[in-house]
């Protein structure tokens, strides 16, 4: 289905008719034994592909890294495959190749560099990446249907390696992009870099919201509410939470916080999304198109690393 109205033109990503609740259905790729797991994963198949929503992913303390440690190092070599990753899904991402693929390699790529994709068996995702195209706003679940010229697609990565997660994402444009297309991917963008210009220890976590409202504002999209950036590290989601828009909620950066920034801007003044049947794939209400970008950074002692970068 192809829309031309003030949004643009490009297809709106519908669900599967008749439709099909949960993801039971779709069959996980495999993972040599080799691999080490995060301790949700273990859950999760322990329980059955059906107990959607288990991740057992429990977290305590204040999610400080030691800086100058070990750990900063094992956290920074996770970013550093995140981000490898992301640039060869960048490669991947052309007119005419399915998500599936897509995730098939990325699977592909994160084993080969020893490490587990995160999202795959996360409270029963059945993929190793989330693919968003064109009005969903994050948690696409990678299936068949093939890339279109005109299309964004934001693909989301997240690996496990030596006990530590790094996540990063990006929208890609796919072939011949309409303006209205082209200029949310980089208002998102600018947005997201707004936040992280933000971010410093002692600073209030509340100014990053701040931020990148301020830029959606100036460019009349509005952000979403209802998704957010979050501390990383041994666990995959954890405090502090990132709020992308204007808020009032307490918190300062310190040194050794660790956490993603990950707007997700959309067209027009309605930011709701609703739920496929999939229990994952969340769409804008009124088929808009929504883009996301995603960087994980590094409180230190004297500012901010971008780990993902």
């Amino acid at each position: 289905m192809h829309e031309d109205t003030d949004f643009g033109h490009y297809s709106i990503i519908l669900p599967e008719e008749p439709p099909v609740w949960g993801t039971s259905h779709i069959i996980p790729r495999g993972v040599p034994p080799r691999i080490s797991r995060p301790q949700y994963v273990n859950k999760t198949l322990s329980l059955g592909q059906n107990d959607e929503g288990v991740h057992d992913d429990p977290y305590d303390g204040d999610g400080r890294i030691r800086l100058g440690s070990q750990e900063e190092k094992r956290l920074r070599n996770a970013a550093k495959l995140a981000r490898l990753t992301l640039s060869r899904a960048y490669e991947l991402a052309k007119a005419g190749v399915t998500t599936n693929s897509i995730d098939a390699e990325l699977h592909k790529f994160i084993i080969e560099h020893n490490a587990y994709p995160s999202p795959l068996h996360y409270a029963s995702f059945p993929r190793s990446c989330c693919t968003s195209v064109n009005n969903i706003i994050v948690h696409g679940i990678p299936d068949d249907r093939k890339l279109e010229d005109g299309d964004i697609v934001n693909i989301d990565v997240t690996v496990y390696l030596d006990g530590f997660h790094g996540d990063t994402s990006q929208t890609f444009l796919i072939g011949n992009v309409d303006k209205q297309g082209t200029d949310l991917v980089q208002a998102t963008n600018d947005a997201m870099w707004a936040g992280i210009r933000a971010c410093g220890p002692g600073k209030p976590l509340k100014n990053i919201g701040r931020a990148i409202s301020d830029v959606a504002t100036e460019r009349d999209y509005s952000v979403s509410t209802q998704f957010t950036g979050h501390g990383i590290g041994t666990v995959f989601h954890r405090p502090p939470w990132i709020l992308n828009h204007r808020n009032d909620e307490p918190g300062l950066m310190l040194p050794g916080h660790c956490f993603t920034i990950e707007p997700c801007l959309v067209q027009g003044s309605n930011p709701r999304a609703w739920l496929f049947p999939d229990g994952w794939t969340a769409s804008t209400e009124n088929g808009a198109r929504s883009a996301q970008a995603e960087h994980m950074v590094l409180i230190t002692e004297s500012g901010v690393d971008v780990l993902t970068q």
